[in-house]
């Protein structure tokens, strides 16, 4: 690439919501986490070694035949309710990491980290910000 020599449209959209492509028969719930397991492409989340959290999804979406044939909405901002064993006081401001598509703990053993404890909701819920956490 070259530099600009002229005015240039840089087509910029906001970030909180980001359409991510599917991985090939990838079963993806609305609401659930997703991750990149390596290969480029969302899958429901888990703790695995090198994973990275995307976000939350805004819709369900079911990978086709092929990886990226489908693509599914994801949240890459906000504040999202989610479940947490023996939630606490202590969890307040604490880096919590992904256990499932749909759980969260203060540790796990390859630390995908998904975000800041905002609030305690109750003893098995927590409210989540996930701002400077997805990739």
């Amino acid at each position: 690439m070259t530099a600009l020599t002229s005015n240039y449209e840089d087509k910029r959209q906001d970030g909180e919501i980001i359409a991510v492509k599917v991985k090939a028969s990838a079963v993806i719930y609305k609401g659930a986490m997703l991750v990149d397991k390596g290969t480029g492409y969302a899958e429901p989340g888990v703790d695995g070694s090198g994973y990275i959290f995307l976000g939350f999804a805004v819709e369900a979406a079911t990978g086709g035949s092929s990886d990226g044939d489908v693509s599914v909405r994801v949240y890459k901002t906000g504040t999202f309710q989610v479940p947490k064993a023996s939630a606490a006081q202590t969890d307040l401001d604490q880096v919590m990491y992904i256990h499932d598509d749909n759980s969260v703990g203060t540790s796990s053993t390859n630390s995908v980290a998904c975000g800041t404890c905002v609030d305690i909701v109750d003893s098995a819920t927590i409210k989540l910000r996930i701002d400077n956490y997805t990739k």
